[in-house]
């Protein structure tokens, strides 16, 4: 019985091969925008410094009591008594001691009532509606299904001198559910970065300033906002205002995306090459089972298989890498092998290894 050389039952493998390669996809996926939470991170700590250093007017509380109730005399209660002499009791005419039978009070007290401050107790109350609608919708993002389902249907026919051969392979892979109701480390973190955001918020609210306006039940400032000089001066208001717009701007934003990209189709490239070079690779193994060459293929047969074996291997290596360099290629494959020769019996490497030595276990058995 004539052999091929191997070069020769390549090319006439290949030359007479008829393939087909079918793939489906099935991908959904969630994204979540995290722009917001980022403006916020950015820009609330110059609302607590404007809180922490309120702005805050003197308000005087004018009163005429009684001399024994007055608390505090003052040179506005003298000047108003000079002006209003019937609130004079008695003049001392030989000390000129003057007796008042009432006087002018003067109360001050500081007022956080201003507009500037109203603006900041709005935007905190802006704020927390703002990041709870916000993680409302990435709940809900939660709760919809991802996929990740893919489809590879390959069917190859071809001849050689003697055989038909037949290669069929179906492969279907379907995202695990049990999986995917694990918690997903991305959206803990983000949630704990809400978290993070909210008890800053709920930090602010037990300030003096905040209390003290929430006590009065002041009324929310409504857009636009008037620009005082502080407002338009200060650093810290220029932070805030830009936090105020963004959140004006983008409370109504869709932040969960949902990505579908579903496909069915023939393939034609990449995919079914390797496909095909994987073809011609198991048609060589299967021959090592065939016993008539047990008595046809000699030492030198056998090396040639291996050699070719490796050599589409290596082909598929630089395929799949086409900037590698020789160097690099060669630096590959040392680790490679360090790391096949050393790893444990549970590591890949150690298990391609196995996986080696039963081949040329069989190669050897045919030679």
């Amino acid at each position: 019985m004539k052999v091929l050389t191997q070069k020769k039952l390549q090319s006439n493998f290949l030359g007479k091969m008829e393939s087909t390669l079918h793939v489906k996809t099935d991908y959904q996926k969630v994204e979540r925008k995290t722009e917001w939470l980022e403006v916020l991170e950015e820009t609330f700590p110059y609302v607590e410094n404007i809180l922490r250093n309120p702005n805050r007017f003197i308000m005087n509380e004018e009163e005429i009591v009684k001399i024994e109730m007055a608390r505090r005399i003052t040179v506005d209660s003298i000047k108003h008594l000079s002006k209003n002499t019937n609130l004079i009791q008695e003049i001392n005419e030989e000390t000129g001691d003057v007796t008042p039978s009432k006087i002018l009070n003067i109360n001050k007290e500081e007022n956080f009532n201003t507009y500037e401050n109203r603006v900041i107790y709005t935007l905190i109350q802006n704020a927390r509606y703002f990041i709870q609608k916000k993680k409302d919708e990435i709940l809900k993002g939660e709760s919809l299904d991802e996929k990740n389902d893919k489809f590879l249907e390959y069917r190859g026919v071809a001849k050689t001198q003697s055989e038909d051969i037949n290669i069929n392979i179906s492969l279907n892979t379907v995202l695990n559910k049990g999986a995917s109701k694990k918690p997903n480390s991305e959206l803990s973190k983000l949630l704990l970065r809400i978290k993070k955001m909210e008890e800053r918020i709920r930090d602010t609210t037990g300030l003096e300033t905040y209390k003290f306006l929430d006590k009065l039940h002041v009324a929310l400032i409504r857009p636009p906002v008037r620009k005082t000089n502080l407002i338009l001066k200060n650093v810290n208001f220029q932070y805030v205002m830009k936090l105020w717009d963004f959140l004006q701007e983008h409370l109504d934003d869709e932040d969960i995306k949902r990505i579908n990209d579903k496909k069915d189709y023939m393939d034609q490239d990449y995919l079914k090459k390797l496909l095909d070079e994987s073809f011609w690779l198991n048609y060589l193994i299967i021959r090592t089972l065939d016993p008539e060459y047990g008595d046809i293929i000699k030492t030198e047969e056998t090396k040639k298989i291996r050699a070719e074996i490796t050599d589409s291997l290596l082909e598929q290596i630089l395929t799949l890498n086409d900037d590698l360099t020789k160097e690099q290629l060669e630096e590959m494959i040392k680790n490679k092998y360090t790391v096949i020769k050393y790893k444990s019996l549970s590591s890949i490497g150690e298990i391609q290894k196995i996986f080696k030595k039963h081949i040329d276990e069989y190669l050897e058995q045919i030679s």
